[in-house]
């Protein structure tokens, strides 16, 4: 048993020893008195039941009053009702025996005396934040709002079919009201016991939890709801050695050892936990990963979480879990009925209140404010705090330097790298040892992300000599642990995707074979099994930023060495290896994707797998690699994603620079994005009926569709399976049709769009210098589009096979395509009625056009059977 666990057992049986001496001292008559007053004793709102206490004799009763209060502070209401009882002078021997064999702090505080006390230490002790240049701030001040948009009841995203789609929610700022509403969960259900914050890397999800933290010990949230809130970092946590139970977790973040543990976990439901960074959690099944579910066992960090996570633990008990979106579906199966939110970054407002809150001088914030402002790509990067606070600390750098704001950035990768070079150059005659001291940090990233480690000894550091070093002091953010016998101190990165970016970096300043250079090389990295790709995804992410030309030229410009070549010729075939386990080619049979059939459920890491591909290749930013990369993946398949504006941003660059012949197909797809709830200021308002003018709304597939029409992409073939088209998709795609270059196929399979929303794509297909060859169509309301179809047919000179296989064609329908098909204008070589069930009157139909048209050929068939060419 560990430490705090006898402790609690001793002084237990010590209060238990105490009570019984006491009650045995009392005649029938106090005894009696006793239990009536112990009824109408109530603590925090509760007593012991009547019915419990009536025949109660003093072992029953210290049975009683220990289970429901807890040991020492039953010792504290037994002396308050033996007062009442009129047996004053037993209330004063037990006052005496509880200070002589208990302490003195055992007879000071009741729970609720200790819940003040508590909140007054959270206060004290989070009031200020660490920055990463290790300089402390008041939370207050630093924190700057996020935009947070509630999700859904999933962890990944909830990718519904296309006639269920919800229209997204508005995103709200980060206040109070909507740090209230996270467990308030929706009119139709009951109140959430689990939320999740979910975002990328550096978003502010850590700072978000500490700042809900500090707000409940303040009273601004979870009034009456919370009496005491946890902050438990999991990744500190699973890095403990030993075992410790939930009781002595909570005791550590108590002001003293004596806090009233039992009585705390007594009421579950007056509890918040938050767990922050559980994606750290290993996939690990077993019984090593076995909930806990005992608070007071001792076990390891891993079990303790998983017991809170899956409410083995404590069911009734509130979570607030923070998690990356990079592989949430492995969380997912620990998670009992989690409500999620997305935490967004700044708002473009927001952004300009933290240039202001970390510069000193108001002059040198505008300024690089500006600066940022007209830089468009380096401007949306700031969406994410830890990204806006290192552009913040380059720009303050060279403004102190009397420097020119001329320097700019793409990626995260090119902003990182920039902050290195900084570093670098600000170390002046220096410089060469704090090169080496940063070659051995980036080994020291790259063993700890591949170990699953971000805590470090002080004696790892001094084994590679980098105890005090200037890389320790900018990059590495000091911490104390309570240990048993005294302080643990560890070190960890100022931030853990600074930690994946010098991992990634410590692969191109070391040749494979060198002392010190990593086993396996790159291809250690990239083919790590699918539990660990998500772990390891931002790391692989920051490998491809830096294997551009530009960027390898900065890195033996700073660091005086020879990239080897070897690195990007090994992840460049690394990729080329790739494909996509449920490619259907493109132009089979469709029969299948009609049917409601169950298909074998995938990991999560599969389904995002495509997309974090492209964020890998859009990383580099250099078109010749990414062609090379794409020409061996000839299909790229994005399957129930949730587009944000930076995925369609990432998806439009991939396509711009996609070779001839490239087929995308996005197969149940959310195309609509969340809106910002924004105010009007009251000018607007008073102005807002005098403008006239209505704005064009701009769709979140705009990027895409403005990339292919870029003259050297090769995307020709677009499928769109099981989505909703909102009419300004509609609208954006059928001015991309009018002048894509490359297009030559489009499909649109069980998709939902409007009247409008087909009349509009149907308008591109039909304009003279649409490339659009053949047509795939599979819509529920296709009687309303066939007069549009109609159209295109008579009017397209591209257009040469069109599919409408598995489709409803009733007799009028029919009529009205067979007139068409005899348009002289018509150019269709292929109609394809697969799967389409016809009346004899409306084969009859077709076999007179096929007379008409010898050249013209259409397949038919009923279903489950081949098709075949119909005779004229």
């Amino acid at each position: 048993m560990d430490v705090a666990g006898a402790s609690c057992s001793s002084s237990e049986a010590l209060a238990r020893e105490l009570l019984l001496a006491a009650l045995e001292d009392l005649s029938q008559e106090q005894l009696k008195r006793f239990r009536h007053k112990l009824r109408d004793a109530p603590l925090d709102g509760r007593s012991i039941p009547w019915g419990r206490l009536e025949n109660s004799d003093p072992v029953d009763l210290v049975d009683k009053l220990t289970q429901f209060y807890g040991s020492e502070p039953a010792v504290n209401i037994t002396r308050k009702i033996l007062k009442k009882a009129d047996a004053r002078d037993v209330a004063m021997r037990l006052k005496e025996q509880q200070l002589q064999r208990l302490g003195p702090s055992s007879a000071v505080l009741s729970l609720s005396e200790y819940k003040k006390k508590y909140r007054e230490h959270v206060l004290l002790q989070h009031a200020k934040v660490k920055e990463r240049n290790a300089r402390s701030v008041k939370i207050n001040k630093r924190f700057t709002k996020l935009l947070i948009a509630p999700g859904s009841g999933a962890v990944e995203d909830e990718l519904l079919g296309p006639s269920e789609e919800p229209e997204p929610e508005r995103a709200r700022r980060s206040d109070t009201n909507t740090f209230n509403r996270l467990f308030r969960g929706d009119d139709q259900g009951p109140r959430p016991l689990t939320v999740v914050l979910q975002g990328p890397a550096g978003i502010g999800k850590t700072m978000a939890a500490k700042k809900i933290l500090y707000d409940w010990a303040s009273g601004k949230l979870y009034h009456g709801q919370v009496d005491f809130a946890f902050f438990m970092p999991c990744g500190e946590l699973l890095e403990r050695p030993g075992t410790r139970s939930l009781a002595d977790l909570i005791l550590d973040q108590c002001p003293d050892r004596k806090a009233p543990v039992r009585q705390i976990l007594a009421h579950p439901q007056r509890l918040l936990f938050i767990l922050d960074g559980a994606d750290e959690l290993p996939a690990v099944v077993g019984p090593e990963a076995a909930p806990c579910t005992d608070p007071f066992e001792a076990t390891s960090g891993l079990r303790v979480l998983s017991g809170l996570l899956s409410q083995e633990l404590l069911p009734l008990a509130r979570l607030l879990v923070t998690t990356r979106n990079v592989a949430p579906g492995r969380l997912q199966g620990r998670l009992c009925s989690p409500q999620c939110a997305e935490v967004r970054g700044f708002s473009d407002k927001d952004k300009k209140k933290y240039f202001f809150k970390f510069f000193q001088d108001e002059r040198k914030a505008e300024r690089a404010y500006r600066f940022v402002k007209e830089n468009e790509t380096l401007f949306a990067l700031c969406f994410v705090p830890f990204v806006c606070w290192i552009v913040c600390t380059v720009l303050q750098q060279q403004l102190e330097l009397g420097r020119d704001l001329s320097r700019t950035s793409k990626t995260t990768t090119s902003v990182y790298l920039l902050f290195i070079a900084s570093m670098l150059k600000s170390a002046g005659a220096n410089g060469p040892r704090v090169q080496g001291e940063l070659r051995i940090l980036c080994r020291l990233a790259r063993e700890g992300i591949l170990k699953h480690q971000a805590q470090f000894s002080e004696n790892e550091l001094e084994r590679l000599k980098l105890q005090g070093s200037q890389v320790q002091a900018l990059f590495l953010s000091k911490k104390e642990l309570l240990g048993v016998l005294e302080k643990e101190v560890t070190y960890q990165f100022v931030d853990q995707s600074f930690q994946e970016f010098l991992a990634a970096l410590s692969y191109l300043l070391e040749a494979e074979g060198a002392p010190g250079a990593p086993a396996g090389g790159v291809q250690m990295l990239l083919n790590s099994d699918v539990e660990l790709r998500g772990h390891l995804a931002l790391t692989t992410r920051f490998l491809f930023g830096l294997l551009s030309a530009e960027r390898i030229r900065d890195i033996e410009r700073h660091f005086g060495c020879v990239v080897p070549q070897c690195v990007k010729q090994d992840t460049l075939r690394w990729v080329q290896g790739q494909g996509h386990p449920k490619v259907v080619p493109v132009g089979a049979d469709k029969k299948d994707e009609l049917e409601d059939t169950e298909e074998p459920e995938e990991e999560e890491e599969d389904l995002n797998f495509g997309l974090e591909l492209l964020y890998c290749l859009y990383e580099t930013q250099e078109d010749t690699f990414v062609r090379q990369a794409l020409s061996s993946l000839p299909e790229m398949v994005l399957e129930r994603v949730r587009f944000t504006r930076m995925d369609l941003e990432v998806l439009s660059y991939c396509v711009q620079c996609c070779p001839a012949g490239q087929a995308l197909r996005l197969v149940n797809c959310g195309l609509v994005e969340a809106k910002q709830k924004k105010k009007k200021s009251l000018v607007k308002r008073l102005t807002g009926s005098r403008n006239t003018t209505k704005q064009i709304p701009v769709s979140l597939l705009r990027p895409l569709c403005e990339a292919m029409t870029a003259q050297q992409c090769g995307l020709s073939i677009l499928i769109l399976s099981h989505c909703k088209l909102p009419d300004t998709v509609c609208r954006d795609l059928s001015e991309a049709l009018k002048v894509a270059p490359a297009l030559k196929e489009l499909g649109l399979l069980q998709s939902r769009l409007t009247e409008a929303g087909l009349r509009l794509l149907c308008e591109g297909l039909a304009w003279p210098k649409c490339q659009v060859q053949t047509l795939r169509v599979q819509l529920p309301s296709l009687q309303e589009a066939i007069q549009y179809l109609v159209i295109v047919l008579q009017q397209s000179k591209a257009l040469t096979t069109l599919d409408l296989s598995g489709c409803q064609l009733l007799g009028y329908m029919v009529s009205c395509l067979c007139s068409a098909l005899k348009y002289p204008t018509c150019c269709l070589k292929t109609l394809s009625l697969t799967s389409v069930e016809l009346s004899d009157l409306s084969l009859r139909e077709f076999q007179a056009v096929k007379t008409s048209k010898p050249d013209l050929t259409i397949l038919h068939s009923k279903r489950d059977t081949q098709p075949q060419p119909l005779k004229g």
